[in-house]
């Protein structure tokens, strides 16, 4: 039996008197880069919410690395990179992460690799307000990173970047999972699928596939990704 570093069963999640995630099971595998993806309000951050421990819950459990979620042995081995940058802004980059760095126990020496894994090493004397969106993201990514934890757990963390910077940044995610790390990355950009190792296809809350790149491919009859959810997610509806 595979082993995982995420469970979640029969996760209910209510916010405002809408059910946003009604009943969901999965299991995600320990050393591997599972993206999680959906159009937008699909339910991919708050299930990453869960995961992360930050969100109130109906019902269900979630487990990470065999604690229950945002329990305090993972506080250490779980990083979450949100969709807004959890940076402070009067802070020079390198000022953030000793920060965080801090936070997690971990070595300042580790600050100029990870510093260099996000391409940001020439601005490490910049204030975080003076950062365009898109570096502010890669400081955040940073951040987690300078903790070295078990669990990535990234939201949108591609989104505003260039394609190259896109490109070396799953080149670093590929390095992770085969450092043996567990990254869950959720886009709605479904080129991204085809570089994930598992891809969970979410639509209104609802677990709609959960199969390798080529695995969706050959269930929807097409090479195109952007086809292939658009295929599955109409056979579920109908």
């Amino acid at each position: 039996m595979m082993n995982n570093s995420v469970e979640v069963a029969g996760l209910v999640v209510r916010r405002g008197g809408t059910t946003v995630l009604p009943g969901l099971d999965l299991a995600i595998t320990a050393g591997s880069i599972t993206g999680l993806l959906g159009p937008s309000g699909s339910g991919k951050t708050t299930l990453i919410r869960c995961i992360a421990g930050v969100q109130a819950v109906r019902s269900g459990t979630v487990t990470v690395l065999g604690e229950p979620a945002g329990s305090a042995a993972n506080r250490a081995r779980v990083g979450y990179v949100t969709q807004a940058s959890s940076v402070y802004p009067d802070l020079t980059i390198e000022q953030n992460l000793r920060f965080f760095a801090d936070l997690a126990g971990a070595e300042h020496d580790r600050i100029a690799e990870v510093l260099d894994a996000v391409d940001l090493a020439a601005h490490r004397r910049s204030l975080a307000d003076n950062l365009s969106g898109g570096q502010r993201t890669r400081v955040s990514l940073a951040a987690a990173l300078v903790a070295d934890p078990q669990v990535y757990l990234l939201d949108e963390p591609t989104v505003g970047l260039d394609p190259a910077l896109r490109r070396d940044l799953w080149h670093l995610f590929a390095d992770l999972a085969h450092d043996g790390a567990t990254l869950l990355v959720s886009s709605h950009v479904m080129d991204e699928a085809a570089r994930c190792d598992r891809v969970l296809l979410l639509r209104e809350g609802r677990l709609i596939a959960d199969a390798t790149p080529q695995g969706l491919r050959a269930d929807a009859g097409t090479d195109d990704l952007d086809e292939a959810f658009l295929r599955i997610a109409e056979r579920k509806a109908a």
